[in-house]
C-alpha cells in the first residue's frame, strides 16, 4: 500500500468505521480494567457505542470533508455513553471541528500539521470540558498525545511522521498512569479511556499506512490478574468519586444559551464530580456522578430544556448490550388490544418475563434495562401505541423511572410512572391492575402493592474484588439485595438462600422466584426446599424470565 500524505473525507470515514470496529474488537478487555465485579457495561462498551453513533450519522452525509466533520462530531455528541464516551466525543468534537477548515477550499485535503493542530484543540476542548481533570486519565493520554504530533511537525511535518509520534507519545502517557493515580498501581492496570483513545491513532495508522489494527494488547490482559476493592473506581473508567461516594450518573442532552453554561457547571460543581459538559451553539451533553439524582436535573430545567434523562446506579449497573441489540430497543410490535379505561407500558428483560407481563394484562412492552435504557421517545412510542387515553408505565429498574417520567410532557395522553425498580414489583403493581378503572386509582393501588415487595437478584462476578461480606473471585454467586452485596457463594443456590435469609421476616407470605439463564432445576429445588425448611410459612411462585446475567430474581411480599 502506498503511504498517504494526506486524507480526504473518505479517508476520514474509513478511520471511523476502522476506530469502531477496533473498540469492538477491544471492549471487552477494556472493560475489564475496570473495577466492579457484577458484569457491566463500561469503558469499553460505552465508548463502542458511542462510536456506533458516530457511524450512523454518517450514512446518507453528503462526501465532503465539512460535511463528514459535522456528521461526526453531531453524532459523537447525541450518542455518547457514560463519561468516557462523553469525553471522547468531546475528542472528537475538536478534532473535526479543525479538521474541516482544510484546505485548498475546492479539494481540502488533511495533512500532517493540521492533524496536530487538531489533536491540540481536541486535547485542550477535553480539559474545558471535565469539571475536575484528574491525569493519569484519558486526559493525559490525549494531551500528550497532541503534544508528540505538535514537536514532529517542528521536525517533519509528514503525516505519517505525526502520526507515529502521537502514537509513541500517548503510548508512553498510556504506561504512566499507574504512577498518576495510585489505584491503577494496586490493580497492576493502565487507564481504560487511554486504552479505547489511542485505538483511534491506531485506526489513522491504518488508513495512512495500511497497518493492522492492533490484538488484545498486554495492558489489557494485565486486568485478568487483578484485584480490586469495591468503592475504588479509576479516572479513565466510569468512576470519578469512588463508587461508593457518589452512586449515580446522571446524564442528558441540554438545549440552553452558551452564557448559561458557566453558571450551570458551577451549580453541579457542588453536588458530583466526574463532570463533563460538552458540545456549543446551544446544545450540551452533560454528564455527573451524584448522590442527588434531583436537584443535577432541576440545574438543567432552571436555565433551559433537558432531554434524553438517563440516570445509572453505578453500585447495580449491569451490561445488557447482548439481549438489547438482538431484540433491539424500540418498542416489539404488540397485539391489537381492546380499548381501554387504563393502558400499561411495561419495560421488561427476557422473553418469559415478557409474556408473563403480557398475561397480567399489560398492553406494550419495551425491551430496555439497566444499563441499556429505552430513551424518552422509545416509551413515548409505546404509549402512543396503547389502546387508551390514559396509560401507567412500569419502568421496573430504578434508572429508568427519571426517563419514564419525563414521558407525560411530550404526549396529548395522559401518563403516571409507577416506580417499580424491578421485575417482581411490576408483577406485584400489576395485580392490583384494573384496566376499567381510572388513571389515578389504578396508579395509587399499584404503587401502593409495589412497595410491599422487597427485592433481590443472583448474578455472577466478572472479576475478582472485595466487598463488606468479603473477598470475591471471579465466578463467585453474588445474592444483592437494594443495600448493596450481601452474599458471595460459590453456587446460585447458596447466594440465594444467604440473601433470601437476610429478606425474609415473620410477616412475609409469599417469595416470587424468577429463573434467568444461567438457573437450573436443582438450584431451584435446593432453594424452594431450604424455604419448605426454615420458613414454612411462606410460599414460592415460581416463574420461568429467561432474563440474561441473573439466574434468579426475587421478591419477597
Amino acid at each position: 500500500m502506498t503511504t498517504l500524505d494526506r486524507l480526504g473525507a473518505d479517508d476520514l470515514r474509513r478511520v471511523v468505521s476502522l476506530f469502531r470496529d477496533a473498540l469492538r474488537i477491544h471492549q471487552e478487555g477494556i472493560n475489564r480494567l475496570n473495577v466492579y465485579p457484577v458484569p457491566d457495561g463500561d469503558t469499553g462498551t460505552n465508548m463502542a457505542l458511542t462510536l456506533e453513533s458516530v457511524a450512523a450519522e454518517l450514512d446518507g452525509v453528503d462526501p465532503d470533508l465539512a460535511a463528514t466533520c459535522k456528521a461526526i462530531g453531531h453524532g459523537a455528541l447525541m450518542g455518547a455513553r457514560g463519561n468516557s464516551g462523553v469525553i471522547l466525543s468531546q475528542i472528537l468534537r475538536g478534532l473535526t471541528q479543525t479538521l474541516a477548515t482544510a484546505q485548498p477550499a475546492d479539494d481540502p485535503q488533511i495533512d500532517g500539521p493540521l492533524l496536530a493542530q487538531a489533536l491540540d484543540v481536541a486535547a485542550k476542548g477535553a480539559y474545558e470540558a471535565v469539571g475536575n481533570p484528574v491525569e493519569g486519565t484519558i486526559l493525559t493520554v490525549i494531551r500528550e498525545s497532541s503534544e508528540g504530533a505538535a514537536a514532529a511537525v517542528r521536525q517533519d511535518p509528514a503525516l505519517l511522521h505525526v502520526l507515529e509520534a502521537a502514537s509513541a507519545s500517548g503510548h508512553d502517557a498510556l504506561a504512566r498512569t499507574p504512577e498518576m493515580l495510585p489505584v491503577l498501581a494496586d490493580a497492576g492496570v493502565v487507564d481504560a479511556g487511554g486504552t479505547g483513545l489511542l485505538l483511534l491513532i491506531d485506526a489513522f495508522l491504518s488508513v495512512v499506512d495500511g497497518r493492522p489494527l492492533p490484538a488484545a494488547s498486554v495492558t489489557e490482559a494485565a486486568a485478568d490478574h487483578a484485584t480490586f476493592e469495591v468503592g475504588h473506581s479509576h479516572g479513565g473508567g466510569e468512576g470519578g468519586g469512588g463508587l461508593a461516594d457518589l452512586r449515580y450518573e446522571v446524564m442528558y442532552l441540554l438545549e440552553a444559551p452558551d452564557e448559561a453554561i458557566g453558571a450551570f457547571k458551577e451549580v453541579w460543581a457542588g453536588i458530583g464530580d466526574s463532570i463533563v459538559v460538552v458540545g456549543g451553539d446551544g446544545l450540551y451533553n452533560c454528564h455527573i456522578h451524584t448522590d442527588d439524582i434531583g436537584p443535577s436535573i432541576e440545574a438543567a430545567i432552571e436555565i433551559g430544556r433537558p432531554t434524553k434523562i438517563r440516570v445509572t446506579d453505578l453500585l447495580d449497573e449491569v451490561e445488557e448490550e447482548r439481549w438489547v441489540r438482538e431484540a433491539g430497543v424500540h418498542p416489539e410490535p404488540e397485539a391489537e388490544h381492546e380499548p381501554v379505561t387504563t393502558a400499561v407500558v411495561a419495560i421488561a428483560t427476557g422473553d418469559g418475563i415478557k409474556r408473563i407481563f403480557r398475561s397480567l394484562g399489560v398492553q406494550q412492552v419495551i425491551t430496555g434495562g439497566q444499563s441499556m435504557n429505552p430513551s424518552t421517545a422509545q416509551i413515548l412510542e409505546a404509549v402512543e401505541a396503547s389502546p387508551a387515553q390514559e396509560v401507567v408505565i412500569l419502568p421496573n429498574n430504578k434508572n429508568i423511572i427519571a426517563v419514564a417520567e419525563q414521558v407525560d410532557a411530550t404526549t396529548s395522553k395522559t401518563v403516571r410512572v409507577v416506580p417499580t425498580r424491578g421485575i417482581p414489583e411490576g408483577f406485584a403493581a400489576l395485580i392490583a391492575y384494573d384496566p376499567e378503572a381510572d388513571l389515578e386509582t389504578n396508579a395509587a393501588n399499584m404503587s401502593e402493592a409495589a412497595e410491599h415487595v422487597l427485592a433481590g437478584e443472583v448474578t455472577v462476578a466478572v472479576r475478582p474484588s472485595t466487598c463488606d461480606v468479603g473477598p470475591i473471585a471471579e465466578g463467585d454467586f453474588l445474592g444483592i439485595g437494594r443495600s448493596g452485596i450481601a452474599a458471595v457463594a460459590p453456587t446460585a443456590a447458596e447466594a440465594a438462600i444467604v440473601l433470601l435469609n437476610g429478606l425474609i421476616i415473620e410477616e412475609h407470605e409469599i417469595v416470587t422466584i424468577i429463573e434467568g439463564e444461567g438457573a437450573t432445576a436443582s438450584d431451584t429445588r435446593h432453594i424452594t426446599e431450604w424455604l419448605s425448611e426454615s420458613h414454612p410459612h411462606v410460599s414460592a411462585e415460581i416463574h420461568h424470565g429467561g432474563q440474561p446475567l441473573y439466574p434468579y430474581f426475587f421478591g419477597v411480599e
